[in-house]
């Protein structure tokens, strides 16, 4: 049996995997679905001084209570960018990544550098006019941006999206780039519709050697698509050398 780890993207929390943990904790696995700080259910903790650092803490802090070993860790979309720190961090604890959709950051640069610029400067002008200058304000118009289109998702998913710190956008990701290489990694491109600001990345993963994989839905997989993505995570979690 596989440990999960299973981490959400921007304005999300761990209520996004519910449906994929059902499955996969159903199969025999055991699921952890954590909420970054400031997100989801801890929306509450959200302040200006929430970065990258705070949630590579949040997901440290997590594998050593919890002492998990043998991780599979699934990053969906902003998380993806966390996956250097935590790995290198970690002592070991993490065997495998799978970035969902998720953005790849070199050591140095931070989520907006690996953004389409039109878009960087969206966010940073989001935060500027209505987020008081240190948060992108949640809003039903990134559905649409992620390909969400059926109406009892949105009706779902909508109300919950939380407003996001931009120092997470701004942060630089800073990490021994060889020790998140030594491990398996995949990476699972959503297809129907792809997302552009993934271009970067998704080329990143395929010339970094990640085992390539692709899910026909938009970029909530985890929400439209809950079995395909909880299948697919099986699939990568055999195919790690034990």
């Amino acid at each position: 049996m596989s440990t999960f780890v299973l981490v959400h993207g921007a304005m999300h929390g761990g209520w996004c995997w519910r449906a994929v943990r059902e499955q996969l904790e159903a199969a025999g696995h055991t699921v952890h679905t954590p909420t970054l700080t400031g997100q989801g259910d801890r929306r509450h903790l959200l302040t200006p001084d929430v970065g990258i650092d705070t949630h590579v803490n949040d997901l440290l802090e997590l594998l050593w209570f919890e002492d998990l070993r043998d991780v599979v860790l699934a990053l969906h979309s902003y998380s993806g960018v966390l996956a250097g720190p935590v790995v290198e961090r970690a002592n070991s604890r993490v065997t495998s990544v799978a970035y969902l959709g998720a953005f790849l950051t070199r050591s140095g640069e931070c989520l907006l550098d690996v953004e389409p610029p039109a878009t960087a400067e969206r966010y940073r002008a989001l935060a500027a006019a209505d987020g008081d200058g240190w948060r992108v304000p949640a809003s039903p118009a990134f559905l649409a941006q992620w390909g969400l289109t059926d109406p009892d998702s949105i009706a779902w998913v909508g109300p919950r999206l939380t407003d996001f710190p931009l120092r997470c956008c701004t942060d630089r990701t800073v990490f021994d780039e060889a020790a998140l290489g030594a491990i398996p990694r995949s990476y699972a491109q959503h297809t129907d519709p792809p997302l552009a600001s993934l271009d970067t990345s998704l080329q990143r993963a395929r010339s970094d050697g990640c085992a390539m994989h692709q899910v026909a839905c938009g970029h909530d997989m985890m929400i439209e698509r809950p079995r395909e993505t909880a299948q697919l995570l099986l699939a990568i979690s055999r195919a790690v050398p034990q």
